[in-house]
């Protein structure tokens, strides 16, 4: 029981290991005149390739200015108009490539009578119908999704997370301590979003690693009965690391992109998002642990502490040092 145990924590720490490398890709939309757009598509690169997505517009669309390509920031973009004399509502758009890849692709398409829609695509749904009405559900349940899957699929912050569960033991110190980090993160990353403030985003991703190497040390302080600063007030070790945290999912949420007719519900519903992938996480590892003091396994859990404890150590610090050397 201990080999399985082991080996599922360190193939958890090993997925972990490629915290915030699955990117949506993005698709942009805007009507600049009658029946004539602007296009923006941005793919994710992925070791030195881009992702081989490959967009396919109505038949009788015809490119009007050339297409200008651009490495930025690890995507590959590309810019360009279109005319469609027909007009792109409850018109088909559809990608190539998508199903081959493991992307998602966001759309947001604005047009000028005011119509404007986001969606999101996958690789088991590669085309899109655009509908002649604008629909504020259909944002709010795209970037609630969104919300949803960047936090569970960045390991970072979960992992930031989890450190925070293995110190507190209490109930109430826990509510207390998530509800601080989620105030916490929820102001920067309103606040960076909006433009109202903003910081580097490679050093605030390297300085998001070093709070959990100091997470996983005070971790062991405490096994070896020394206090920490984290065990008397983990609710404020929370706030102060989760206004950090919240510029992570700022600099994530501007890589995904923002539909400018709808900023603020798009960014809300994000964060709804963020929140409730990260309460799924917190249920998770909550029943998991029950369930092993049901089966009566606990005290195999708290041996293997110290084991998981170094390995999110070393993690972290294999981060840090990678986003350290990337400035």
């Amino acid at each position: 029981m201990k080999r399985v145990f082991l080996f599922f924590s360190l193939l958890f720490l090993a997925l972990m290991s490629q915290a915030d490398e699955v990117r949506p890709a993005y698709f942009e939309v805007k009507e600049f005149e009658n029946t004539s757009y602007t296009l923006l598509l941005k793919l994710p690169i992925k070791g030195n390739k881009k992702s081989p997505i490959e967009l396919l517009l109505p038949k009788e669309c015809r490119t009007i200015t050339p297409i200008r390509k651009d490495f930025i920031s690890g995507a590959y973009l590309q810019r360009w108009a279109v005319k469609c004399p027909e007009g792109l509502l409850g018109k088909t758009i559809s990608f190539n490539g998508l199903k081959r890849s493991s992307t998602d692709l966001l759309l947001c398409l604005e047009f000028l009578n005011g119509i404007s829609h986001s969606s999101l695509l996958t690789p088991t749904h590669t085309s899109y119908i655009i509908p002649k009405e604008a629909s504020s559900l259909q944002i709010v349940q795209t970037y609630t999704g969104l919300g949803i899957t960047h936090i569970l699929l960045g390991f970072d912050h979960l992992l930031f997370v989890f450190a925070l569960l293995m110190i507190v033991k209490k109930v109430s110190r826990l509510l207390w301590t998530i509800t601080a980090f989620t105030l916490a993160h929820s102001i920067t990353m309103i606040m960076a979003t909006l433009g109202m403030i903003s910081l580097p985003q490679k050093p605030v991703e390297a300085i998001i690693a070093l709070s959990i190497i100091f997470l996983a040390v005070e971790i062991m302080h405490e096994k070896q009965n020394k206090v920490g600063l984290s065990s008397r007030y983990p609710w404020l070790i929370a706030f102060i690391f989760g206004l950090l945290h919240g510029f992570g999912f700022a600099g994530a949420l501007a890589e995904i992109g923002l539909p400018q007719h709808a900023i603020t519900l798009a960014l809300v519903f994000f964060n709804i998002g963020v929140e409730i992938g990260q309460l799924l996480f917190i249920f998770s590892v909550i029943t998991g642990v029950w369930l092993l003091h049901k089966l009566q396994l606990s005290s195999v859990l708290e041996r293997l502490k110290g084991v998981m404890v170094y390995g999110i150590g070393t993690l972290a610090s294999f981060w840090f040092i990678e986003r350290v050397s990337s400035f």
